[in-house]
Order: C-alpha cells, then sequence, then structure tokens
C-alpha cells in the first residue's frame, strides 16, 4: 500500500515582547482623597514552540517509499509512541549508512526530530539479535506490517502490541505455526485497536458464553446466540472460550478462528483486500 509523501515544512515562532510601564510613584498625602492609580499590564512572554526530539526509541520499519531523488518515508512502528512516519534524508544514495539499516523485521534503535506528520530520522541503529524471516514466514511478516498500517493510528502507542509484534516475529522465525500465531495477533490487534471486546459474555443478553451452543460475533455489539438466518460465521462457544483464553491448539478452533478473524478483519476494512493474504491464499492454492 503506497501512501503519498507529504513534504516537511519546519515551523518557527517569534517571541512578542511586550512593554512593561514602570508604576507611578506614590502621591503626597493632602487633604482630597488621591485618585487610585491604574495598574501597569502584565507582559505577555510567547515562548518558541520546540521540536519534539526523540533518542533511542526502540521501533520497526514497516513500510518505507520515494521521497525526492535520494531520500525515503519510511513509516514505523516503536514501542513508546507508537506508529509514526519519518523521512530519512539521503537514504538513498549508493553510500548511505542507512540503506542496510531501514530494513523490514530489523529491530532498531531510532532517533528523530520534529513536531508535524512526518518527522525528520536523525539516528538508526541495528540492535540484532532476531533470525530473519524466511520463506513464508516473510510473508507473514509482511501480512502483520500490513494489518499495523491499516488498523493503527499515527502517534497511539501500543506497548504491548509492540512487544506482540516482537514476540510474534520471533515465533515465525522459529517455524511456529502460522496459523495459531496469526491469529493471536490479529485478536490482540482488534482489542488494541477499540473493536474487539470480551469473547466470554453476551453484550445484549448479559449472559456468559456457553460451550455447547454456537454464536454469531456481531463486529459492532459482540457475542450472539446463532440463528437459522445468520449469513455470517457460526462459530461455538467452545470455540470462542479458547479463543479468549489464547488457546488454539484443537483443531476445530484452528478453522473456526481463521473464518471468524477474516470476517471481522474484513468488516473494519469495509471491503478493502489484504495484499499480503491474497498473496498468501494463492500460494497456498498452488
Amino acid at each position: 500500500m503506497d501512501e503519498q509523501a507529504v513534504a516537511v515544512q519546519e515551523d518557527s515562532t517569534v517571541a512578542d515582547t511586550a512593554a512593561v510601564s514602570p508604576a507611578p510613584s506614590a502621591a503626597k498625602k493632602t487633604a482630597a482623597r488621591p485618585r487610585a492609580a491604574k495598574a501597569a499590564p502584565r507582559a505577555v512572554s510567547k515562548s518558541p514552540a520546540k521540536d519534539l526530539r526523540i533518542l533511542e526509541q526502540p521501533g520497526f520499519v514497516l513500510h518505507s517509499w520515494p521521497y525526492k531523488e535520494t531520500s525515503l518515508i519510511i513509516d514505523v512502528l516503536t514501542r513508546d509512541h507508537g506508529r509514526i512516519a519519518l523521512v530519512a534524508k539521503g537514504a538513498k544514495r549508493p553510500h548511505s549508512q542507512l540503506r542496510s539499516v531501514l530494513q523490514t523485521f530489523q529491530p532498531l534503535q531510532l532517533g528523530w526530530t520534529g513536531k508535524g506528520e512526518i518527522r525528520t530520522l536523525t539516528t538508526a541503529d541495528w540492535v540484532g539479535g532476531m533470525l530473519p524471516l524466511e520463506k513464508s514466514a516473510l510473508l507473514c511478516g509482511f501480512y502483520l506490517n500490513e494489518l499495523l498500517v491499516k488498523f493503527l493510528m499515527r502517534d497511539e502507542a501500543h506497548p504491548s502490541l509492540f512487544d506482540l509484534y516482537v514476540s510474534t516475529l520471533n515465533q515465525l522465525a522459529h517455524d511456529e505455526p502460522a496459523t495459531i500465531v496469526l491469529r493471536r495477533f490479529e485478536l490482540a490487534l482488534l482489542r488494541e485497536s477499540g473493536l474487539l471486546g470480551d469473547l466470554t459474555r453476551c453484550t445484549q443478553q448479559r449472559e456468559r458464553v456457553q460451550a455447547e451452543q454456537f454464536y454469531v460475533l456481531d463486529p459492532e455489539r459482540g457475542p450472539r446466540p446463532a440463528m437459522h438466518a445468520d449469513s455470517v460465521p457460526r462459530v461455538s462457544g467452545k470455540t470462542l472460550l479458547a479463543m479468549q483464553r489464547g488457546d488454539y491448539t484443537e483443531q476445530s478452533t484452528q478453522l473456526q478462528s481463521k473464518l471468524l478473524m477474516r470476517f471481522l478483519l474484513a468488516h473494519h476494512l469495509h471491503g478493502a483486500a489484504l495484499n499480503t493474504r491474497q498473496i498468501l491464499i494463492d500460494l497456498q492454492n498452488l
């Protein structure tokens, strides 16, 4: 998904200095009552706006695209500042040290400055310590990045989701089952985005989900008992309870949760396709 780069302009303000008139001297005592002197106006000082400067922030590159002739715009996920956009000046030059550093799925220490929508990258250091993603795990990694770009608002910190992202990359690199790893991440992403609540209670009936019954998950209201006329995925209460616990060991849970999450993601994306998911589906059909 390409995003249009926005030119970065630096704003500066100049402090206004207001002169303060000296207070008038006290009047001598006379028979007539002296007129009260007007209070001198207070000086209002406008301090100049300062650019935000961040140092040594853990982060990952989610996506990048060219900016002008020699630079890049990078979309990054950071632990304490959420998803932000940075301009990496000169990153496309042949001898730039940033060319080899600003890669996806590599843990980085980032620094930047600025206060606009797109800030200026100042430092980027490779941290290391993670195995590279290969083959199908690499496609799964790009799928995670596409989800984060589409669902996370800019400048909203999600430290627990950041930690889960790191854990998920590690699990994919060590060949853990993608069907389980991806479902856990999708569920956590919807919760962090405020789009999914408790799976163990029917919100309308205010009753606890029963393992032996079947339900549909209304994207706006949560679980409710399934009806014959429902055209959306039906899942067992057992599956909903297992998903809430993060337990995907049973085959039925894996299958039902896959259909359920595909339905929920499509609903919140308003029908927009996920490019990486389609690639994964095409590969599985080969």
